[in-house]
């Protein structure tokens, strides 16, 4: 019996341990069926998952659309830049027959310093960072594929490059405010439930900015399953939707033209340092913008931005007697002007308020006529009440598109004011202070003269290119109102503009823009500049905005050119005007406007500059004669070692070229080089230089024909051109007695 218990007791002990291996297998099963029958396991949803681990996808980048010229010429593109990269660890050289980190970081340092532009000591700092790589900047990032060949032929071991697409822009400082600038930018997006940061190049000013959805196209993406070492599983569902690259986009820019209007910019702000300046052309028959360029400007490729505004849109300031123009015309247009009446000049009382003309004594009785070409402020608030009101005035001056935008295809276009109540704004108005207008409503507002009564709308853009698909998507129309003006008010508009460039008497305000046979027409502006500070009109010589409203020829304009300067530090309007003539020149010569021999002589007119580092002097000087171009030769050497304009320059005839040789470098006569002239001449030389004045050298410390060292320094004195002449022709006399 005392057996049988001891045995029972045995047996409970297996029997507790059976029941406890049947429960654990029991609950095996249930979380077998758990995981086998139901869809979500633990709150995920077990089918997702699974694909998650076996299913990629991948975004397939669009490719950023081309900006050209009307000519297709290349304004702004994609280009492939690189970030070099050194790797550190001695991991990454295991089971390899040569080494792939950097094993002698003192020589890598040294051999990258002056391709990367920066300190060997720097790049060791970098070199001995404690990381399994490291990113070599900022030198070492956005390098070109010139660039990277260089460090690749030094086979540096541990060296690698990281490969991206950056927005380069192959003329730099051209034409910047209508292309704008795009750049790169880090956006994040989830993949495959995750997080990724991608850098993404987008629009931020101009053209790139407002067509950035053209310009950008619609990225794809491909989905796939993928073994555990992350291929593709071969005979599986594929699913592709693939990238729409952006489209290209063609300006209705002339680079030729371009180039011109740049020059006149940038000698007139070299020589005058305004405040600002800007001139901006239009073809006269289509109203499409053949160039624009303004100061201060930017590179976009370094985006040096002191404004981000467009000067042909967007600043909005008061014009001054352009306006006259709109005056005159809306007298016209409501047949009550009466040109040969007269009115007694020099001032006019108004309310409380004294109005006077430039000239402040008059000119006596003078015909209405007259009062356009001398420019009188009396005049035209004489018109006031005598042959229109206030009603007239504004009325024509928003039929004549003021006070609203244009429709132009550029972003932040701004629409000024025209709102005046009282006598004395309605008379300041039709002079063209108290309101505000933008230079591109200008252009606008001429087209009527130039087009027969009919305004036209600014173009920008000439079309919008598929690429992939071969298809113009968007062309140019050109867009054209009704008849705003009659043809008879059209006529005698052009006969006062002729007159006030043409005629020479004294009071006469346009002959600085008279070219013998262009017929060039128009008006001219000089404003007075409100200061929000003190509530009153800046007081000053040059305290004003000067500007100049034109077309030519006159019976049957071609082209209209709007220029103006905001406080020019000297010369008042002189630069300007003397710049705008030189560019109408050239525009003309280049388009052929006034005889097919000139065009002829004039067909190379604009040269892209090859290297000339190396060559025999001879043979670049006789290369340069076949164009025209009698270069300055500084040095006595048979070879030439540096050049300005550099290689790649565009440049004109009658530009300064001067090849630099190897052998005993002397001093060139300076008279009539403008500073920045001589400034990047000398840097080549290595000379320092000095100044005082503004404008054109009339002396120079070191003679002609001196040898020079490095390290000399060289003072210039500079003036007006004016001067200039006078100079350069008492120079010719002295050589001549010599």
């Amino acid at each position: 019996m005392v057996q049988k218990g001891r045995n029972m007791k045995q047996w409970k002990f297996p029997k507790l341990i059976f029941l406890v291996f049947t429960g654990c297998i029991f609950l095996l099963y249930l979380q077998f069926a758990y995981l086998s029958l139901s869809p979500t396991i633990y709150g995920i949803n077990m089918d997702e998952f699974a694909k998650k681990r076996n299913t990629v996808t991948r975004t397939l980048y669009a490719s950023r659309g081309t900006i050209y010229d009307k000519d297709g010429n290349t304004l702004a593109l994609n280009v492939s830049s690189y970030t070099v990269i050194a790797y550190l660890d001695k991991s990454r050289s295991e089971n390899s027959s040569t080494p792939k980190h950097v094993v002698n970081k003192e020589l890598t340092a040294e051999k990258l310093a002056p391709i990367l532009n920066m300190t060997s000591e720097y790049i060791l700092r970098l070199l001995n960072t404690k990381a399994y790589q490291v990113e070599l900047g900022p030198g070492g990032r956005g390098i070109t594929e010139l660039k990277k060949e260089e460090i690749e032929s030094l086979g540096l071991p541990g060296i690698d490059f990281i490969e991206s697409h950056k927005r380069y822009y192959p003329n730099g400082n051209f034409a910047s405010y209508v292309i704008g600038y795009a750049k790169q930018n880090d956006v994040e997006e989830t993949v495959n439930g995750n997080t990724v940061t991608t850098s993404v190049i987008q629009g931020e000013l101009g053209i790139e900015a407002k067509y950035d959805d053209i310009l950008r196209g619609t990225n794809g993406k491909v989905t796939y399953q993928q073994d555990r070492s992350g291929y593709k599983i071969p005979d599986t569902k594929e699913t592709r939707i693939d990238a729409e690259n952006g489209k290209d986009i063609y300006l209705t820019l002339d680079a030729n033209i371009q180039r011109f209007t740049e020059a006149a910019v940038k000698e007139v702000e070299e020589n005058y340092h305004s405040e600002w300046m800007m001139i901006h052309v239009m073809d006269a028959k289509t109203g499409k913008i053949l160039a624009t360029s303004g100061v201060p400007s930017f590179d976009p490729n370094k985006r040096d931005i002191t404004s981000y505004e467009n000067p042909l849109t967007s600043y909005v300031y008061e014009p001054g007697s352009t306006m006259k123009t709109y005056t005159y015309m809306c007298a016209l247009e409501k047949g009550t002007y009466d040109g040969s009446a007269t009115y007694h000049s020099g001032s006019i009382e108004i309310g409380d308020y004294t109005i006077t003309d430039w000239n402040k004594k008059g000119w006596g009785d003078i015909t209405f006529d007259k009062g356009y070409e001398y420019s009188s402020n009396v005049a035209v608030s004489n018109m006031i009440n005598r042959f229109i009101d206030k009603k007239d005035l504004r009325d024509c001056l928003s039929k004549y598109g003021f006070g609203k935008v244009t429709g132009i295809e550029l972003p932040r276009e701004q629409t000024g004011s025209i709102k005046f109540n009282y006598p004395v704004e309605v008379a300041t108005a039709s002079f063209g202070q108290g309101i505000t207008t933008t230079a591109v409503q200008h252009l606008q507002a001429m087209s009527l003269i130039a087009n027969n009564g009919k305004m036209l709308t600014p173009q920008i853009i000439d079309k919008i290119v598929d690429k992939d698909h071969d298809q113009v998507t968007y062309k140019w129309k050109k867009q054209e109102s009704k008849q705003l003006i009659k043809q008879s008010t059209v006529d005698k508009m052009k006969e006062l503009m002729y007159n006030t460039v043409s005629n020479h008497d004294a009071g006469t305000t346009g002959t600085a823009y008279y070219i013998e046979g262009f017929d060039v027409i128009g008006k001219t502006g000089t404003a007075q500049i409100y200061d929000e500070k003190t509530g009153n009109y800046a007081e000053g010589k040059n305290n004003y905005i000067f500007s100049f409203s034109g077309m030519f020829p006159k019976d049957d304009p071609e082209v209209i050119i709007y220029a103006a300067i905001k406080k020019p530090q000297w010369g008042e309007a002189h630069g300007m005007s003397s710049a705008t003539v030189e560019l109408m020149k050239r525009i003309a010569k280049y388009r052929n406007i006034f005889g097919a021999d000139e065009a002829k002589q004039n067909s190379n007119d604009v040269i892209t500059l090859p290297s000339f580092s190396s060559k025999n002097i001879t043979d670049v000087k006789n290369y340069l004669n076949t164009y025209g171009i009698t270069p300055i030769v500084i040095g006595t050497g048979d070879k030439v070692v540096s050049q300005y304009p550099s290689k790649d320059s565009s440049v004109l005839k009658q530009d300064r070229i001067v090849l630099i040789t190897n052998s005993e470098l002397t001093m060139p006569l300076l008279t009539g080089w403008s500073y920045s002239d001589v400034k990047s001449v000398m840097e080549l030389l290595n000379i320092k230089v000095t100044s005082e004045g503004y404008g054109y050298v009339v002396e120079q410390s070191i003679a002609p024909n001196t040898v020079v060292h490095e390290n000399d320094t060289l003072h210039i004195k500079l003036q007006d051109k004016y001067n200039v002449k006078n100079e350069e022709q008492n120079q010719e006399k002295t050589q001549t007695q010599n």
